[in-house]
């Protein structure tokens, strides 16, 4: 791939060392970049690569990346580089070595994360959009979470959905919940807490010395819960990770209902994004919700 030396070259002025690959290793995984290690006799970095376009994608991994790393909470790979030419975008990691998923240390992660969601601020959003999925994710900052999530998550799905083809009953029901959404909100009132923002179990692992890792975040503000709820929809986290974050910060009375909430915005993204075995899920989802507010 020509966009080689080109990387090879901002990792040498970025870092101030030399960089001459002698090896480099597709690694698999990710159905949206493609991924590498790239080492000399020294160093390795872990690389991603996509089209020019999605430099801005890049971009926003890198930043979210930052903004958990400075929180002092998770340990999050370091963004090192990133840029484009007329073919190719790239983002180059710090490399980690992450194969030990069955001997981390979960109490941990459940604590660091607790901690990480009591990093807050003035507003619920970010600085700036990003991607879930390789969908747009929109941020834009407000004071008011229901009427963010209302129309930057679910609003912007269904309409997303209406344009590939998925009408009738996905979208009645849309319309039905979005009416009533305020009334899951009625006694409950979240705070802007640093989220991962995609943190389904294929986003973590730990290191060699059992130490929690998260990546490939979707970073923004937003209710606490909205990561929690991620972590149970494809098959949940271990048993301590749940009991030491509830420990740490304890989930208050109505999650279990909300959890349906915040995962129909990413079974509605799923729909978007690989078809439509994904419809009658988001379909039940809305069901369910609607039957808790009538």
């Amino acid at each position: 791939m020509n966009a080689w030396p080109a990387i090879a070259k901002q990792i040498a002025a970025t870092t101030q060392q030399p960089f001459d690959p002698k090896t480099i290793k597709i690694i698999g995984g990710g159905c949206i970049n493609q991924t590498y290690s790239v080492a000399d006799d020294h160093r390795c970095f872990f690389v991603k690569i996509n089209a020019a376009d999605r430099f801005a994608m890049f971009a926003a991994e890198a930043a979210g990346l930052q903004e958990i790393i400075q929180s002092n909470t998770l340990r999050a790979p370091h963004p090192i580089c990133w840029e484009r030419d007329k073919q190719h975008a790239w983002l180059v990691l710090e490399y980690l070595d992450l194969n030990y998923r069955t001997h981390g240390n979960a109490e941990e992660f459940g604590k660091g994360l607790a901690a990480m969601h009591q990093t807050n601020a003035p507003q619920f959003g970010w600085t700036r959009d990003n991607t879930i999925g390789s969908t747009p994710q929109i941020n834009t900052p407000s004071p008011d979470w229901p009427a963010f999530w209302r129309t930057n998550r679910l609003q912007y799905q269904l309409d997303l959905a209406q344009t590939k083809g998925y009408h009738g009953k996905l979208q009645r029901l849309g319309e039905l919940l979005l009416e009533d959404f305020r009334q899951f909100f009625s006694s409950y009132s979240p705070r802007p807490s640093l989220l991962h923002g995609d943190l389904w179990n294929g986003n973590f692992s730990y290191d060699h010395t059992g130490q929690p890792v998260v990546f490939d975040p979707a970073v923004y503000h937003g209710d606490r819960e909205a990561d929690i709820a991620m972590t149970e929809l494809f098959g949940g986290f271990p048993a301590d990770f749940y009991s030491a974050y509830r420990h740490e910060y304890p989930l208050e009375s109505g999650y279990n209902v909300r959890k349906v909430l915040y995962n129909l915005y990413h079974v509605l993204n799923h729909l978007n994004l690989f078809g439509g075995s994904y419809r009658h899920q988001a379909e039940e989802m809305m069901n369910y919700l609607l039957a808790e507010i009538r």
